[in-house]
């Protein structure tokens, strides 16, 4: 199980690294428009608050890699960060996107029972 655990926070992280990139450097690019389906004017008005958001997705992989790093003894600094994944996921869900749910807070959420778990 704690195998399993691992890689399943490993995919978190990951994933808010791909987050981290799209918003500070893809924010207002033809790929990130796409993606977050923005217009050139709003995402140029928007980015610093897009790179704001994209930093604190950094600090989220960071933690849970800080986690990781700790071995078993980690446990409690992955469920601590993933349970703000799972918070912030919620809330951007409830304020921006759904998709934020099935995108952000469901892989923490499956993530932080692993954890749990093992």
């Amino acid at each position: 199980m704690t195998i399993a655990a691992d890689i399943a926070v490993v995919v978190v992280a990951l994933l808010h690294l791909y987050f981290l990139v799209l918003e500070m450097f893809l924010w207002d690019k033809p790929l990130g428009r796409r993606i977050f389906g923005l217009s050139p004017e709003f995402a140029s008005a928007s980015k610093s608050l897009a790179m704001n958001q994209g930093l604190y997705n950094g600090f989220l992989a960071a933690g849970l890699v800080w986690g990781l790093s700790l071995g078993a003894a980690g446990n409690p600094v992955k469920i601590f960060f993933l349970a703000c994944v799972v918070v912030a996921g919620i809330f951007g869900a409830a304020t921006a996107s759904r998709n934020i749910l099935w995108v952000q807070a469901a892989p923490g959420a499956a993530a932080l029972a692993l954890v749990w778990l093992s």
